[in-house]
């Protein structure tokens, strides 16, 4: 069957779009639009409509395309030959129109919209930009600020700020079709003109150089070392400047050099790598689904408060549970006062936040959480604790209940064993803050049942997160692998570093906060109260955390006492460097024996990022993590590594595994193999001059 069809309806020629699922930029449906638009120039029709089958206006490119060749027409061809129609062409919107579809409709000389339809250009979270004219054309119809607001955001708006903003004509709230043919008929009998967009010249007075440069100077910022932001920029100010078609020739060339660059690769590895994390192996498609319809939360803390206002977000009622009532009313208060800093920032309106508040119900009673479907436990990292809080949930819940554990390192089967039914006992760990991070790592035990991880991985899509299925280990996926990372900053430091050069190291890397801010961030006390329960043979050799037990036992524990690595500012939280930690550095380093010397930045960089790989591959041969592309997602949503290297392991990909395994070879020699020893699966991959991209096809 055609993807594309014509009729013609008294005066009005309708194309309709049919390429399920949603209605993807595919070659027969570009060759289709093509061949409908140039075989209606010719008959009696005197406007047309486009109209889309299904749930969506076309909602972008057609990933399965992501790659190849390009096959002619290309998309700005096809619109090139909407445009130049010399009768009227009229998109009708409903759904999403993305990317080139959106391209599509600009290509058109009028838009109408349902009022539910989003519109947008997200190129820019691919590493792309808008290579079909939407550079060029959004800031004629909208202005160059809103234009640069919606390409470099890359974030969908509502057909009502669409049409404010004059990209759409008309919205309506019923009957897109019939309202679109009415809207073509008026411009037949207004013998409205083509309105061809091309056609609108912008001022330049309107869009001065400093504009440019201060959205430059903003983006460099936002988007650390992104090339796609820039070219967007780029693209805009040949809008501005250039006749059409030389813009657009501009357009092409920043497009075709985003789209050859390492970083789109590495972004359009994350657009993949995170959908198919949400696949578990082995596990049927006709796995049931456990019901989520009522949630009971243990402990209202920061973390308890924020995974509370998810499921309260997703319309789910919530019972959180405290230990008294002074900690209750503290908790529920938590909860309230982030609600009113999102409506004061006016992310959602007052009702909104009331009803948000309405489902979340406060108790210190265990018995209040007999009748919910999942409990999810967030109480102290530790694990009797975290055990005696299972045994009685096991009392108290129905039978069928997920039983859930938030926490970020503990024995998931040691928990599950303090109950009958180990089978219903999953970890859901999120990250802090819970209500803003969108990471959710799913940790399953040995004995989880098929239907709660099922249960579990749709769950974390309805309250909006990004699932990762992980096993048993300590740390899990994310908190294992920072061990070697956050080890190397310290040992980077003691050996002739400094707090400043190490986290300027990796935030030029792209990461969103280097590892001594972050320590600092997270509270150097963690770390020490950790280490107390563990064995001399456990803790390592005493010169990876000598400095950092060092500040805590000055009472200098990060952020929260105004002082750590840094010191910080009471007001502002702005951090400043301050020689009396490099004055206890070299003390440290003078006690250890170790003589400092001068550290390239590649070093540096090596060091830390082929630690956190190696671990990564660790992870890989035992199991825990199911794919190289589910470790990356969840360092890109859950630890700020930046988006543009596709996470830690298609990072190695594009290095070169052999350089990272000599590499680590090279420093157990130099270091020694406490702390350097190869994975056994990046031996092997590197001897035989493969990836781990290669390595995950071939164990799909």
């Amino acid at each position: 069957m055609s993807v594309v069809t014509y009729t013609l309806e008294n005066e009005i020629g309708i194309i309709r779009l049919n390429n399920p699922p949603v209605n993807a930029l595919s070659l027969a449906l570009r060759s289709g639009l093509e061949e409908a638009i140039n075989n209606a120039q010719d008959d009696a029709s005197k406007a047309l409509v486009i109209l889309c089958e299904g749930r969506t206006f076309i909602a972008g490119a057609d990933i399965t395309e992501f790659g190849k060749p390009p096959m002619e027409p290309s998309l700005p061809a096809v619109i090139a030959t909407l445009e130049q129609s010399n009768k009227p062409i009229v998109a009708a919107i409903h759904g999403t129109a993305l990317g080139g579809g959106f391209e599509v409709a600009l290509g058109c000389h009028y838009r109408v919209a349902l009022s539910s339809a989003k519109v947008g250009l997200p190129e820019v979270k691919l590493g792309l930009l808008p290579g079909a004219g939407g550079t060029q054309r959004t800031p004629r119809l909208a202005g160059v600020e809103a234009a640069l607001e919606l390409m470099t955001s890359g974030n969908p708006i509502s057909s009502q700020k669409a049409h404010a903003l004059n990209l759409i004509d008309e919205v309506v709230d019923t009957d897109l079709e019939a309202a679109a043919i009415a809207f073509a008929q008026r411009l037949i009998t207004d013998q409205a003109p083509l309105k061809r967009i091309r056609d609108i010249n912008i001022d330049p007075a309107s869009a001065p150089k400093e504009l440019f440069d201060g959205y430059r100077k903003t983006l460099a910022r936002r988007a650390r070392g992104q090339i796609a932001p820039q070219n967007i920029i780029a693209c805009v100010e040949a809008a501005v400047n250039l006749p059409m078609d030389e813009g657009l020739a501009k357009e092409r060339q920043l497009f075709a050099e985003c789209l050859t660059s390492p970083q789109s690769a590495a972004m359009r590895h994350m657009f993949f790598a995170e959908r198919e994390a949400a696949k578990v192996k082995g596990l049927p498609k006709e796995t049931p689904l456990r019901p989520v319809n009522s949630v009971g939360i243990i402990g209202g803390g920061t973390m308890g408060g924020g995974i509370a206002m998810n499921f309260a977000n997703a319309g789910i009622p919530v019972t959180l549970l405290e230990i008294n009532d002074e900690a209750l009313q503290r908790g529920l208060g938590i909860i309230e006062k982030n609600y009113a800093i999102s409506a004061k920032k006016g992310k959602l309106s007052d009702a909104q936040m009331q009803q948000c508040l309405s489902l979340v119900q406060g108790s210190t009673d265990y018995q209040d959480l007999a009748e919910v479907d999942l409990v999810i436990e967030a109480v102290f990292e530790n694990l009797d604790i975290k055990k005696d809080v299972f045994t009685k949930l096991d009392a108290v819940c129905k039978p069928g209940a997920i039983l859930a554990t938030n926490t970020s390192y503990q024995d998931v089967d040691q928990i599950a064993a303090a109950t009958q039914r180990p089978q219903d006992v999953i970890g859901l760990h999120f990250f802090s803050p819970a209500n803003v991070m969108k990471l959710l790592e799913i940790v399953r035990g040995e004995k989880t049942a098929d239907d709660v991880i099922a249960t579990a991985m749709q769950m974390a899509k309805t309250i909006k997160k990004v699932p990762v299925l992980a096993r048993v280990c300590y740390g899990f996926i994310g908190n294992r692998m920072l061990q070697p990372y956050f080890r190397e900053s310290q040992l980077l430091l003691i050996e002739g570093s400094t707090p400043e050069k190490i986290d300027s190291v990796m935030e030029n890397f792209g990461m969103a906060m280097g590892p001594i801010a972050v320590s600092d961030l997270a509270g150097i006390d963690i770390g020490y109260k950790a280490r107390q329960g563990l064995s001399a043979e456990q803790k390592g050799p005493a010169k990876t955390h000598c400095v950092s037990d060092a500040l805590v036992e000055m009472g200098r524990l990060g952020q929260k006492s105004g002082a750590g690595f840094y010191t910080y500012d009471p007001e502002t939280r702005a951090r400043q460097s301050d020689p009396l930690v490099m004055e206890l550095v070299e003390a440290q380093a003078k006690a250890q024996g170790i003589e400092r010397r001068e550290i390239s930045d590649e070093e540096h960089l090596n060091r830390m990022t082929f630690g956190l790989i190696n671990e990564g591959a660790k992870i890989l041969e035992e199991g825990i993590a199911q794919r190289p592309g589910d470790i990356d997602v969840v360092y890109i949503y859950g630890y700020g590594y930046p988006v543009s290297r596709g996470g830690p392991m298609h990072y190695a990909d594009s290095v070169g595994l052999k350089k990272i395994y000599d590499t680590i070879c090279q420093y157990r020699e130099q270091y020694g193999e406490v702390f350097w020893q190869p994975s056994a699966l990046l031996k092997q991959l590197a001897e035989e001059n493969k990836t781990f991209a290669q390595w995950a096809q071939e164990n799909a």
